[in-house]
């Protein structure tokens, strides 16, 4: 299966935000979706494996930050490449605090959307939240960044490994070895090895 047919598909970048107990964090995700608007409704899929996941559970409130094409890879490492259980995520970042009391990206984002949880189905590696969005503000008018965007943009080209070594084709993360295992997740996207294609 060519993985790189599933970039085509006109994805846009959030920064997916949650607050619990005096704890802020926050995940990357390309799954953000408005499905009505009387209410407005939206869904969100997150990783199960995300600490971000664990507390939009527990709350019931998360908040959208749409990503811009002004947004730098910086965001992309920051609140994707590493995981809120072992740092805190709202160090050395700019945000503002919504009326719900989570935070939202301010820098590279052209809008953000608060939401309470109504529903969830269990996608197996993700859970689809169904939410009503209780506030919107809309922050700049520079267009949203697509994931096809992000791709040609903003993603760096992944450097010429010093071994043999395989590429994730979703976040560039690179495995260094002669044969990539079969079992191997990515450590930065949690994607299977289905999504790593061998450098040349």
């Amino acid at each position: 299966m060519d993985i790189t047919a599933f970039h085509k598909i006109s994805y846009g970048l959030f920064v997916v935000t949650a607050h619990e107990e005096g704890k802020d964090n926050g995940c990357i995700t390309n799954t953000v979706m408005q499905v009505t608007t009387t209410p407005n409704r939206i869904t969100v899929a997150v990783n199960k494996a995300n600490y971000t996941h664990d507390m939009i559970r527990r709350t019931g409130r998360f908040n959208v930050s749409i990503l811009s094409e002004d947004a730098k890879f910086d965001i992309f490492k920051h609140w994707g490449f590493q995981s809120g259980r072992d740092i805190d995520k709202a160090v050395g970042i700019t945000f503002s605090r919504a009326e719900n009391g989570v935070i939202y990206v301010t820098e590279g984002a052209n809008a953000v959307l608060s939401a309470e949880v109504t529903s969830e189905v269990d996608l197996g590696t993700h859970t689809l939240f169904v939410a009503e969005v209780t506030a919107a503000e809309s922050l700049c008018n520079t267009p949203s960044a697509t994931y096809a965007f992000y791709h040609c943009n903003i993603k760096p080209a992944p450097e010429r490994p010093k071994k043999k070594g395989w590429v994730c084709t979703v976040c560039g993360y690179v495995y260094e070895g002669e044969t990539l295992p079969e079992d191997f997740t990515c450590p930065w996207c949690k994607h299977p090895a289905s999504d790593f294609k061998e450098m040349e």
